[in-house]
């Protein structure tokens, strides 16, 4: 059984570290594509070498419109699944590598799996609802991370091939927590002390690619640093569209993108994280720092009404704080990849290859 997994940006590369081992654990081939979707050091290699990845190839795609970046990394991605021949392609959450992995392997007759299915924000303004919506159409078999996306596919008349499995994302998370303390100085080189700090992020277009947009997002950033230290990982994309505004960020301690465990060191002894990138809202309330989301809305809703996020048009977190029981119990990459071999085994001759549409009617049936 060979699996092809497509990954092409840095939230990927963290989720597929765990499904990757997982896989191996498994005892389940894996051929591991990066469209090179995010391809400087900071926001690709470091990452792999932190989740010991080894990409069989890196298409080096990356620039354009979306329909630019889509088309390329499409007609690549067919190569690459017509010449591997895989059981399933597996795709991870809602990037364009995503949605291209899933186009190619659709056209191709494969089966499609998604980690991360199920996720909405309900704004088809933004390019990764779009991404989701399809992809999830597409796939044969969903791995939701929490009931609310089970729910959600389930409306959409997907719920025969969705699995509740639990948040990757958590797995990673908690294997990190432990490795960051261990290895990563990153407080010790910026002189930070522990709960004394905030920490922003900001990437998505709607925020980077629109001058008045992005002039809000850093006001209210600088706002923040009147009274506490704000570290701002400075995304590449919003390097390039702060180098063509004359913004003043002089309040803000801008630093190059960090490696996951440093990041994960960075978040954890936070006192505050405003981002506008989906998993950090995820990842702060793992470590349980509290979080303002950057948007008008969030995939992640669990997260504002158990009081750890809120968005920023919001004056203050909707409820007091409590535990979160959606994530799962950071097993499950071990659940994919069981899935994936349930699903997508090689039958015997006899027998055609079983896809999660039929998986799912043969259980009915029993």
């Amino acid at each position: 059984m060979l699996v092809l997994s497509v990954v092409g940006a840095r939230p990927q590369l963290v989720k597929a570290g765990p499904v990757s081992a997982a896989l191996k654990a498994e005892g389940i081939a894996e051929r591991l594509v990066h469209t090179g979707q995010h391809f400087d050091t900071a926001m690709s290699a470091a990452f792999e070498a932190e989740f010991g990845l080894s990409p069989a190839v890196n298409l080096g795609i990356h620039g354009g419109t979306h329909a630019e970046m889509t088309a390329r990394m499409l007609v690549a991605l067919e190569a690459e699944i017509a010449a591997a021949r895989p059981a399933v392609v597996l795709v991870y959450g809602d990037t364009n590598s995503t949605l291209a992995g899933a186009l190619a392997a659709a056209k191709l007759r494969i089966p499609i799996a998604h980690v991360e299915a199920g996720l909405r924000s309900f704004n088809r303004a933004m390019p990764e609802e779009i991404n989701r919506i399809v992809t999830d159409h597409l796939s044969d078999l969903l791995l939701a991370p929490t009931r609310t996306a089970m729910a959600q596919l389930a409306r959409e008349g997907r719920g025969e091939a969705a699995h509740l499995v639990g948040d990757v994302m958590f797995d990673a998370a908690l294997a990190a927590a432990r490795r960051a303390e261990a290895e990563s100085d990153v407080l010790g080189r910026l002189g930070l002390a522990r709960g004394l700090y905030a920490v922003a992020t900001l990437h998505r277009a709607e925020n980077t690619d629109d001058a008045g947009a992005l002039a809000r997002a850093v006001g209210f950033l600088g706002e923040r640093a009147r009274t506490l230290p704000v570290v701002w990982p400075v995304h590449p994309r919003a390097r390039a569209a702060l180098a063509r505004s004359s913004l003043d960020c002089g309040a803000l301690t801008m630093i190059e993108p960090l490696a996951y465990l440093d990041m994960t060191q960075l978040v954890r002894n936070a006192a505050l994280v405003m981002t506008d990138s989906g998993g950090l809202q995820k990842e702060a309330y793992f470590h349980r720092v509290p979080c303002i989301t950057l948007r008008t809305e969030t995939e992640w809703p669990e997260t504002i009404e158990a009081g750890w996020n809120r968005l920023w048009s919001e004056p203050a977190w909707r409820t007091p704080r409590r535990e979160i029981d959606e994530y799962g119990d950071g097993h499950a990459a071990p659940r994919i990849a069981a899935l994936l071999r349930q699903s997508f085994a090689a039958p015997s001759p006899a027998q055609p290859r079983p896809t999660a549409r039929r998986a799912a009617a043969a259980r009915t049936r029993r």
